[in-house]
C-alpha cells in the first residue's frame, strides 16, 4: 500500500492541494512550477525574512523561491521556502507576509520535514502490516470456508490504510500548530506584530465559509482556520507589539510590489483596481507606468518612468523600469545608462539587474560593448549561478565576439540549470573539443558530461 500524495514530505502555511517539490534547482526548473524572478520582489522578501531567520536560528543558505500562482500559500521543501505571488499580492501589509515566513521558518527550524518523512515511513509500515494481516484473515477465512472471517479480513485490510492515513494527518496538524506557535515566538523576538497572522487565518475562515464547503477536520493536514485563531489569539493579543504597524517606507515598498504583481499577472487595470482608494499614490503611479509599458504607448511609459525617477532618484527599480521601456523602444544605448544606474543603486547587487545591463550592451552591437556585456553577465552569474536567462545572453555575447567554444559552454550551462541535461551534455561535448584540455572551461564541460541524469520517478 502507498500513502497518498498529500502525505509527502511537504509542509506549508495553508491547506492546499498536494504538490511534489523537487529539492534541486535543476529539478524544479524542469517541473511544472512557474518560477518568478524579479530583483525588486526578491530583495523585499529577503528583507522580510532576514530577522525572522536569525530569530529562528537558521543559518544562511535558505533560498526563497517565488511561484507564479494566484492562491495564498507558501511551503518549504529541503532548504527552500516557496511563496506564491498570490500571497504577496493579497497581503495588504508586510506584517501578513512576515507572519507567513515566520510560520515556514518554524517548520525549517523544527526539522518538521525530516520528522514527517519518518512518520510517513511508519505509516507505510503500519498500512503494509495491517494489510498483510487482513490478507491473512481473508486467506484463513477461505481455507476455513468462513465467510465472516474473510469479510473481517477485507475490512482489516482496508481499515489499516485508512488508520495509517488518519494517523499521519493528525501528526501533520500537530506540526502545523507547533509552527504557528514558533512563528509567534519569532515575531515577538523581532519586535513585530502577530496581527497579520490572525488576519490571514481570518481570510481562510471567510473563504471557507463563503464556499459553503463542509470539511471533516480529521481529513485535512492543517488545523481548521477557526481552530488556529483560537489557539493563537490569546497569545498573540497579549504581545506588547500586537498593535505595532509596519514602517511607512516598508509599507510603500510592499504596495509597489503588489502593484507590479497585479499588472504582470492580472492585466492592465489590475493595479488601478488594487489602489483605487489612493489613485495618486506612488504605488498607483508605479503600477500605471508598468501597465503603460506593457500595454500602452512607449513614449507615455517613458514619461511616467521619468516621473518616478524624479520622485525617488535613488530607487534602483525605477531606473530598471526606465531601462525596460528604452529597450522595448529600441534605444539600447540609453537603456545601458538606465540599467547602469539601477546596478549602481542596488544595495543587494542583484544578478538580475546586471544581466539586464548585459542584454542592453549586447543590443548596442559594438565589440567594446560586447566585451563589457560578457564581464557584466559573468559577474551576475557568480552571484546567481542558476539564472538560465543569463547563460542565454552570455552565449549570445560570446557568439557575436566569435568565441564559439565559450558560447557553446554557456549554452550547455543554461540547459543544465534548466534541467535539459541531454542538450547540456551535447553542447558541453561540442565546447570541449575546441578547448585546451585541463582548462577551467574544459573541466566545467567535463563536469556536465559526467553528470548522472536523475531517473524519473514513476
Amino acid at each position: 500500500m502507498t500513502i497518498p500524495a498529500v502525505m509527502r514530505a511537504l509542509v506549508g502555511f495553508a491547506a492546499a492541494a498536494a504538490v511534489t517539490v523537487a529539492a534541486s534547482a535543476q529539478a524544479y526548473a524542469q517541473s511544472s512550477m512557474p518560477i518568478v524572478r524579479d530583483a525588486e520582489i526578491e530583495a523585499l522578501v529577503r528583507d522580510y525574512a532576514r530577522p525572522i531567520f536569525k530569530a529562528a536560528g537558521l543559518s544562511s543558505g535558505i533560498d526563497i523561491i517565488l511561484i507564479n500562482d494566484s492562491s495564498f500559500n507558501a511551503f518549504v521543501a529541503g532548504r527552500r521556502m516557496f511563496i506564491n505571488t498570490g500571497a504577496l499580492m493579497q497581503a495588504e501589509t508586510p506584517n501578513e507576509i512576515i507572519g507567513v515566513i515566520a510560520h515556514e521558518a518554524g517548520h525549517l527550524a523544527g526539522g518538521h520535514q525530516e520528522r514527517l518523512r519518518d512518520q510517513i515511513a511508519r505509516a507505510q509500515t503500519m498500512a503494509i502490516v495491517t494489510g498483510l494481516l487482513g490478507i491473512g484473515a481473508i486467506a484463513a477465512g477461505a481455507a476455513a470456508n468462513s465467510r465472516e472471517l474473510a469479510q473481517a479480513g477485507g475490512g482489516l485490510a482496508i481499515g489499516g490504510g485508512e488508520a495509517a492515513r488518519r494517523s499521519l494527518l493528525g501528526y501533520q496538524r500537530t506540526e502545523e500548530t507547533t509552527a504557528d506557535r514558533s512563528a509567534v515566538t519569532y515575531l515577538e523576538a523581532t519586535g513585530q506584530s502577530t496581527k497579520g497572522m490572525l488576519k490571514t487565518f481570518g481570510r481562510f475562515q471567510n473563504a471557507l465559509s463563503l464556499s459553503g464547503t463542509r470539511v471533516d477536520p480529521y481529513q485535512v493536514s492543517h488545523p481548521m482556520p477557526r481552530e488556529r485563531i483560537a489557539n493563537l489569539e490569546a497569545l498573540a493579543t497579549s504581545s506588547k507589539y500586537y498593535d505595532k504597524v509596519d514602517p511607512p517606507a516598508l509599507q510603500l515598498r510592499h504596495d509597489m510590489m503588489r502593484a507590479k504583481i497585479a499588472v504582470f499577472t492580472q492585466g492592465q487595470s489590475a493595479s488601478a483596481r488594487l489602489f483605487r482608494k489612493d489613485p495618486k499614490g506612488l504605488a498607483s503611479q508605479y503600477g500605471d507606468a508598468m501597465a503603460t509599458y506593457l500595454y500602452g504607448n512607449l513614449k507615455s511609459a517613458l514619461k511616467k518612468a521619468d516621473a518616478l525617477v524624479k520622485a525617488q532618484p535613488k530607487n534602483p527599480y525605477f531606473h530598471e523600469l526606465r531601462g525596460d521601456v528604452l529597450m522595448k523602444s529600441n534605444r539600447p544605448a540609453e537603456a545601458v545608462e538606465a540599467y547602469r544606474s539601477a546596478v549602481r543603486l542596488d544595495p543587494v547587487k542583484s544578478g538580475i539587474l546586471r544581466i539586464s545591463l548585459g542584454q542592453a550592451l549586447i543590443s548596442t552591437g559594438d565589440p567594446a560593448s560586447l566585451k563589457k556585456a560578457v564581464t557584466e553577465i559573468n559577474s551576475a552569474l557568480e552571484r546567481d549561478r542558476e539564472n538560465t536567462m543569463g547563460y542565454r545572453y552570455l552565449a549570445q555575447a560570446y557568439g557575436q565576439l566569435g568565441d564559439i567554444p565559450e558560447a557553446e559552454l554557456a549554452t550547455a550551462e543554461g540547459y543544465f540549470y534548466a534541467g535539459g541535461y541531454q542538450d547540456a551534455k551535447i553542447f558541453a561535448m561540442r565546447a570541449q573539443t575546441k578547448m585546451k584540455r585541463g582548462s577551467p572551461g574544459w573541466v566545467r564541460a567535463q563536469d556536465i558530461i559526467n553528470f548522472k541524469i536523475p531517473k524519473k520517478k514513476g
